[in-house]
């Protein structure tokens, strides 16, 4: 499965993706514009790396942003483009110094300009400059020769049908009448039609059986003075070809905003995924931000990959997707820096075992029963055993040096001799009898079980603890009542931020009405009636609870357990 998104360094983690495996890039990175609102979230991840970009000025900035952009060169396909998306402050050095010298100049597209809003009155705070409302996308091929690009059209405007499309014909299909003449000859095409033969000096711009094909499509339409046009329907036609200026690609209601100031709007995302993309296609964005690289893609049946090092970014984008998802959306991950220990000890067990067994570097046998005890092997073939628990008693071991034995015995006498592991059990805790007995077997029979807990392979943490209480409720209509809720969630890696759902269904799951709160203190109006309401609250290791509180809304609030 693809549909991942990555809570981390980007640099890091797309040099562990394979070369050529990516068909097209978005990336909006943060803007050369050294001042500190470019910091939105404001948590450690995003902190640090807004220090790293900006401890060496405008150079520090593009060797920090080149070396990215090489390892997206190196896993984009042949195939793919990139759309690198940025503002006046840098976008000279980044294409010169950076698209430039890495696509090469070749492999220039387009610069798009986008007009991301109507007016930015600057005048007003003393500017001696027109208002700044531009940003500029550059669009690169990987390969000139092989890049895919889809065309993309806009409907026509009002005004351009009503001046165009002015004639109809009796159904009240629209047409506008095209001129059938040409300024140079293609073959035969000095006839005379009907009696009516091209202007002086120019050609008619089909052949005669063209022309009579139109004909017997009932394409062409005849002036007073019987020389014929050629019909273009309105309902045929695409609509207007996208240029380089993008002055429409905004947000189509307020519902689409999450709070992030520079999330950028779907149908900017829509358009360029459209025009360099088929469904099933692999789109990344290293810079997730608000999320609306990911969320659109889902949407349009693309996998992706989104990265950020703010885990705020990842966890908004989370419920971003959540928000949108239905019985048909495809399943995705969420990788964090640690894992839930809840999530961890308390899923499926099968899928546990071969989870840990590969995050430990072996092979999980993937399959249920018959094992004897054996749940997979490492790189060399040694067995390995995991047990979802965390006291594991004296009878494991003495069990697992049996069976460690049988699994291959030449293998297992090979180890002892070289003094190797004969096997390897993962848990998330070992008993004192576990330990003893496993010191026993090294000391007394040479045979070396290693004991390795979860938390040694992967990260693990206590997901957040989360109370919720109504603290006021008044009647402010005849049966609507306002009621306040605050919520206190407690972690040792402290509190990111709070999200509600005031219509929680625990059939569609969590979907988040207010997805960035700060402070856990909310107000909502309810209807008379059975109510759920939901919040979750998310700490800054992007560990997470959730708690519902349900109502009865009537002459009184009431909570029902």
């Amino acid at each position: 499965m693809i549909n991942k998104l990555i809570l981390g360094d980007n640099l890091e983690i797309m040099k562990d993706m394979a070369a050529e495996s990516v068909d097209l890039i978005y990336l909006d990175p943060p803007f050369f514009s050294n001042r500190n609102y470019e910091v939105i979230w404001g948590d450690d991840g995003e902190v640090r790396s807004f220090q790293d970009r900006w401890s060496g000025g405008i150079d520090h900035y593009i060797a920090w942003l080149k070396e990215r952009v090489e390892q997206m060169h190196r896993i984009l396909k042949p195939t793919g483009s990139i759309f690198l998306h940025c503002d006046w402050h840098a976008d000279a050095y980044i294409r010169v110094h950076i698209l430039d010298r890495l696509f090469g100049m070749g492999n220039f597209l387009n610069t798009i300009v986008w007009k991301r809003t109507t007016t930015h009155n600057d005048a007003k705070q003393g500017a001696k400059h027109y208002g700044r409302v531009l940003d500029t996308i550059f669009f690169y091929a990987k390969d000139i020769k092989q890049f895919r690009f889809y065309p993309q059209f806009e409907r026509y405007t009002s005004n351009y049908v009503a001046s165009s499309y002015q004639r109809t014909e009796p159904d009240g299909r629209r047409f506008k009448a095209s001129d059938l003449s040409a300024a140079k000859p293609g073959g035969d095409t000095r006839y005379e039609w009907k009696g009516a033969l091209p202007p002086a000096g120019r050609y008619w711009a089909y052949s005669k059986e063209n022309m009579e094909e139109f004909e017997r499509q009932g394409r062409l339409f005849y002036s007073a003075n019987k020389r014929p046009y050629l019909k273009h329907y309105l309902d045929e036609m695409p609509g207007s070809s996208v240029d380089s200026l993008w002055n429409n690609c905004v947000y189509r209601n307020k519902a689409e905003r999450i709070g992030y100031p520079t999330q950028k709007p779907e149908a900017l995302l829509e358009r360029i995924i459209k025009c360099a993309s088929n469904e099933g296609d692999i789109i990344l964005d290293p810079f997730v931000g608000g999320g609306t690289t990911v969320a659109v893609a889902d949407r349009m049946n693309r996998r992706w990959i989104g990265i950020d090092q703010s885990v705020q970014a990842v966890k908004v984008t989370e419920l971003r997707l959540d928000r949108q998802r239905d019985l048909f959306s495809a399943p995705f991950t969420v990788q964090l820096h640690k894992y839930d220990y809840d999530m961890l000890r308390y899923k499926d067990a099968f899928e546990f075992e071969a989870w840990i067994i590969s995050q430990f570097g072996g092979t999980p046998h993937n399959r249920k029963g018959g094992d004897k005890g054996i749940d997979g092997k490492h790189s060399d073939g040694t067995p390995i055993q995991v047990k979802r628990s965390d006291n594991i008693g004296v009878n494991v071991i003495k069990n697992f040096s049996v069976s460690a034995k049988q699994y291959d015995k030449s293998l297992f006498e090979k180890n002892v001799a070289e003094r190797k592991p004969v096997g390897y059990i993962i848990a998330f805790g070992f008993g004192k009898g576990a330990k003893q007995e496993a010191a026993r077997l090294q000391l007394e029979e040479n045979l070396d079980i290693e004991l390795v807990t979860v938390d040694e392979i992967v990260p693990i943490a206590k997901k957040p603890k989360l109370t919720v209480a109504i603290t006021k409720s008044e009647r402010t209509e005849k049966e609507v009542w306002e009621i306040e809720f605050t919520a206190k969630g407690e972690s040792a890696a402290d509190i990111e931020f709070y999200s509600w759902d005031f219509d929680y269904d625990a059939e569609k799951g969590f979907k988040a009405s207010l997805m960035i709160d700060k402070y856990g203190v909310q107000t909502n109006k309810f209807k008379a009636g059975q109510q759920a309401v939901a919040v979750k609250v998310v700490d800054n290791d992007g560990l997470e609870s959730i708690e519902v509180i349900r109502l009865k809304v009537n002459g009184t609030v009431e909570l029902q357990s």
